[in-house]
């Protein structure tokens, strides 16, 4: 672990806490130059590999003007990916003949005008909604989505009209849907609400100021009800269920750290640091092996070298949680989440007008 990088991670965040309450634009230059000086010249080596995604990118455009596929997902039978786009639709992937296609909208595409996609319109996402974290439940092939503006959704199995499954936890409506996952088990949905007080066009401002009004939920399908399970967290953002459902993994970017809530069995209700990663993280996701993909937004101990853009931390030698492998490379400006499928890695970037598919894994 690159406990230097960590260390400059949390003390950025604290920095620019404060500065910002006197100006919120030099706080956020100040985090990032912290974050830079404190990782420099700090002398503690990577316990791990870190290998290169860009040699063997496949890159997969979205039809203009959509940007940012945020998060991936495949359905049942692998097919995908289906990702989320600008303009608040769900896309599915069909291959290279077909490309991107539409799999599923919501009521604004049919009745807000510059909503409608024939018109390719670049308008704010608030209008036309922002899809973000998304899964499927594979029982019965409804898709949730983590809409950051229009609540918790549910698409059918065929596609279609998104709806609206929930838009308010505990009397509070949400505010900033981020990061999502689904139960197999129970069909019971796991997601975050990164801040009561920003909104996602206002993410810096949510470690700028040291926001810590993020709430972990949980969606309870049989009975449609949705329960606060964890309120006052400090920029929650992505988050995956275990493999035997008793915890999920929430990553809390402004930390630069994964937390373990547990949520069944004698432990529920509680919680601690699950681990730390060298930068601040995003979406995660199992990895099929017992560990976990983490996508970083950007490393906290960045140097000239490619930039490492997700990790893969699983069981160490002491038992404990660490960072196993790490990727590095120039195609993302961002790295939002990575999905391994089949062997393969597929990327998405809630800043690029592409995914990517690492190939040869």
């Amino acid at each position: 672990m690159r406990k230097a990088a960590v260390m400059s991670c949390k003390a950025a965040a604290a920095a620019a806490s404060a500065l910002a309450k006197l100006l919120v634009l030099v706080a956020v230059i100040t985090m990032t130059e912290a974050a830079t000086s404190a990782g420099a010249g700090a002398g503690d080596e990577p316990m791990y590999e870190t290998k290169s995604i860009d040699p063997s990118l496949a890159v997969m455009t979205l039809p203009a003007p959509v940007t940012g596929p945020e998060s991936l997902a495949f359905d049942s039978r692998g097919d995908g990916p289906y990702t989320g786009g600008s303009d608040g639709r769900i896309l599915r992937w069909r291959g290279g003949r077909l490309g991107w296609t539409e799999f599923a909208y919501n009521s604004r595409h049919k009745n807000v005008g510059v909503c409608a996609p024939e018109k390719k319109l670049v308008v704010p996402e608030s209008v036309c909604g922002r899809p973000l974290g998304l899964q499927f439940h594979h029982a019965s092939g409804d898709l949730y989505v983590a809409d950051a503006y229009l609540g918790l959704m549910r698409v059918p199995a065929r596609g279609g009209m998104a709806e609206v499954v929930a838009t308010e936890a505990a009397g509070v409506p949400f505010n900033f849907l981020n990061g999502l996952d689904v139960d197999q088990r129970t069909g019971d949905v796991y997601f975050t609400d990164s801040s009561i007080t920003y909104r996602r066009s206002q993410y810096l401002l949510v470690v700028a100021m040291g926001d810590e009004t993020g709430r972990l939920l949980r969606y309870e399908e049989r009975r449609r009800r949705v329960t606060v399970l964890h309120s006052g967290l400090p920029y929650p953002n992505g988050v995956a269920v275990s493999d035997d459902g008793t915890h999920v993994v929430v990553a809390h970017t402004g930390l630069c750290e994964l937390h373990r809530y547990w949520v069944r069995g004698p432990r529920a209700g509680k919680s601690e640091t699950f681990a730390e990663v060298p930068g601040y993280p995003d979406n995660v996701r199992r990895d099929g092996r017992g560990g976990y993909w983490v996508a970083l937004s950007r490393e906290a101990d960045s140097d000239d070298m490619a930039p490492t853009v997700a990790v893969r931390v699983a069981t160490g030698k002491k038992g404990g949680r660490e960072v196993a492998e790490a990727l590095a490379g120039f195609s993302f400006v961002t790295v939002s989440e990575v999905a391994e499928q089949n062997g393969t890695l597929w990327v998405g970037s809630v800043d690029t007008p592409y995914a990517g598919a690492a190939l040869g894994r």
